[in-house]
């Protein structure tokens, strides 16, 4: 009997080692996973900032967009009135112009055929021109030779000579009549032509306010507009980056899985090592009624792990506990 004693402790000395062993690998495997998985962490919590931050700058910047947009829009109506309005002007312009070349043309027409009549009626004699141009006066003088020639007794070369003053003045007088006619025609034309002449020169002043005003807003519109695609150009960059950080984080989240799965089938390693060590202990002492138990949880592991397999094998998703069935035995 004491040799037996002696025997079972003999064997119980390696189990214990080789299970404090394996302890102190397991300690260090996790210490490992402990800061890899605290590293992770960090690294996470900071592109999750990262990314809150690029998308408060993608609201941002939509706004921005949205108001550079409303401002375009606003100018864009001013352009579109501003256009209609030098529209109208030009089409006053249009019909007023043909009224003043045709003024300008009538009164040139004009000026010079009063030229022709003033040439005529100054012709001849040495009257004074206010006296050439008196029609009372010429009038008078012509009425006075033609009494002198009814009632005087004249030379024939006295009444010839009546004859030929009174030709000149009534041509001069008749000459005086029509400048004077021409004159109030020239007039009337000088004022209309005046007139319009005014209303062109307004409208040449409107036409160049209005062009003033439709640069200025042309030069709005490209300054806007030119913001505009900065803003975009900046909205394309933060959204690169805040799609890069959402890439890392998954990336993150993978090795995290990855390391807690690790950390489980180390556990269940472990756990499963001290079993066995626990049994190869106290093998000799377990009842029988104990390794039938054991027996029946076994099969039910198995039992358990097969339908997981089944559900693997057939693309169903597998819960933690039945992914631990299938690998926790593989890497033992």
């Amino acid at each position: 009997m004491v040799q037996e004693q002696n025997s079972g402790n003999s064997a119980a000395t390696p189990s214990s080692a080789a299970s404090a062993s394996t302890t102190k690998k397991d300690n260090r495997t996790d210490n490992t996973i402990d800061s890899n998985q605290k590293t992770l962490l960090e690294f996470k919590k900071s592109l999750i900032e990262e990314q809150k931050t690029g998308e408060g700058q993608i609201e941002r910047i939509n706004e921005k967009i949205e108001q550079t947009k409303k401002v375009i829009d606003d100018e864009r109506v001013k352009l579109e009135a501003e256009r209609l309005k030098l529209k109208q002007i030009n089409e006053v312009k249009d019909a007023d112009y043909a009224k003043f070349t045709e003024l300008k043309t009538n009164l040139i027409e004009e000026r010079k055929r009063m030229k022709t009549l003033d040439s005529k009626a100054s012709s001849g004699g040495s009257r004074s021109r206010r006296d050439r141009f008196n029609i009372t006066n010429l009038t008078k003088a012509l009425e006075q030779i033609e009494r002198d020639i009814q009632t005087k007794k004249l030379s024939k070369d006295e009444e010839r000579r009546l004859v030929l003053k009174s030709k000149e003045i009534a041509t001069r007088l008749h000459a005086l009549k029509v400048i004077h006619k021409k004159e109030d025609t020239y007039k009337s034309l000088a004022t209309k032509f005046e007139d319009i002449k005014g209303k062109m020169n307004q409208i040449f002043d409107q036409k160049a306010d209005v062009g003033k005003v439709i640069g200025k807003i042309k030069s709005n519109l490209d300054e806007l507009l030119n913001k505009r695609e900065e803003l975009y150009e900046e909205r394309r960059g933060v959204i690169h980056k805040v799609r890069e950080a959402g890439a890392k984080i998954e990336m993150v989240d993978t090795q995290l899985n990855a390391i807690e799965f690790k950390r489980n089938r180390l556990q269940h390693s472990s756990d499963r090592q001290r079993r066995y060590s626990s049994e190869r202990k106290s093998k000799h002492e377990i009842p029988q009624d104990k390794m039938r138990k054991n027996r029946e949880n076994q099969e039910l592991w198995n039992s358990l792990k097969e339908v997981a397999l089944k559900k693997m094998s057939s693309g169903e998703k597998l819960t933690f506990d039945e992914m631990k069935l299938i690998y926790a035995e593989e890497s033992d």
